[in-house]
């Protein structure tokens, strides 16, 4: 309190800081519905709130799962994967990537300590594209929205883009392509790095730290899904409503490739992060876009994040940045036509 009265700008500066919350959007997308539409506010609320509903297990699930491994420590199995031969690392690398609890300011340093340590750019790339595609939260999420076998096409679809930039550039730097990947590299540290550890503590909860970080993170992520997964909902069902199904069937409708490659080219500058993109993709997939647009827009803009791209451009110099935005395009067509087929 004594904070606020000595700073007369404070007040102000909460108040727009909640209005750039998702709860904020949503109450002002309701209320516009309400003001433009009042007819069809209440079925734009109940369709929101039943798939809201319907996901609530999986989100609790999720929830738990990811509070579990961040009090344990589990991000220490990770660094294991950069252990070894390089074929051995592109392969876990590439598995662990989809597995990993970090969150995306995490990611920066410890791949910067990878690479100052000589781990190859090959695994670092394989844990790179397949770290932003997937995660334990994302892949229940996923499978609330598409259902299991999306959300299963997904996970393996990380997995084989990890697999696939991985081994693409260790053909590239045998041939002498990216001496030196590494930008110098200034940690600047955000206060939630995972601790370096020899082992995880399966057992978090006979330490009292790993429990207070337990229900820290439980709370935490709790929040964090709920208000993105409503705010997704609620854009799901304005899509439903209002937005003609002949429109998305013609763009990005049908079983020809050219879909496939709209949806990754517009997925990547529209990224919409991995809690909010599987409910609108169910919306669009009911009006009329093809399975393997879905899965092509999906990986194309989880890729192309904010943080996954952040995070390679300010350790990497161009030539590898283009190498990895150049991978992932390709992986999320590649991705679209499999699924497509299958």
């Amino acid at each position: 309190m004594a904070e606020l009265t000595q700073n007369p700008k404070a007040p102000a500066k909460v108040a727009v800081d909640l209005i750039k919350t998702p709860w904020a959007v949503i109450v002002a997308i309701l209320a516009l519905v309400a003001v433009l539409d009042p007819g069809n506010w209440g079925e734009v609320v109940t369709f929101a709130g039943k798939a809201l509903a319907h996901t609530g297990q999986y989100i609790l699930f999720a929830v738990l799962l990811l509070s579990y491994l961040k009090a344990t420590g589990a991000e220490v199995m990770v660094a294991r994967a950069f252990e070894g031969r390089e074929t051995r690392m592109i392969f876990l690398a590439a598995v662990f990537g989809g597995l990993a609890p970090f969150c995306s300011c995490e990611v920066i340093p410890f791949i910067a300590g990878l690479l100052a340590l000589g781990a190859p750019l090959s695994a670092v790339m394989a844990f790179w594209l397949s770290s932003p595609l997937i995660d334990p939260p994302t892949l229940l999420i996923t499978a609330g929205a598409l259902g299991w076998p999306f959300a299963i096409g997904k996970a393996i679809a990380a997995v084989a883009l990890g697999l696939f930039g991985g081994f693409a550039v260790r053909a590239l730097m045998r041939g002498g392509a990216f001496a030196q990947p590494l930008r110098e590299y200034k940690p600047a540290g955000c206060g939630c790095g995972p601790k370096q550890e020899d082992k995880p503590v399966w057992k978090f909860w006979q330490v009292p730290e790993r429990r207070q970080r337990f229900r820290s993170e439980f709370i935490h992520n709790s929040l964090f899904l709920l208000k993105w997964l409503a705010l997704a909902y609620v854009l799901e069902a304005l899509l439903v409503s209002y937005v003609p199904a002949d429109l998305i069937a013609r763009v990005v409708g049908g079983d020809g490739v050219v879909p496939i490659v709209i949806a990754s080219l517009v997925g990547m500058p529209a990224y919409l992060n991995s809690y909010v993109a599987p409910p609108l993709l169910a919306g669009l997939m009911e009006q009329g876009m093809s399975a393997g647009a879905a899965m092509s827009f999906m990986v194309a803009g989880a890729v192309s994040s904010i943080p996954a791209m952040a995070a390679v451009w300010s350790l990497v110099k161009p030539r590898v940045f283009a190498t990895y935005l150049g991978l992932g395009i390709t992986g999320a067509i590649t991705a679209g036509i499999l699924f497509q087929m299958i």
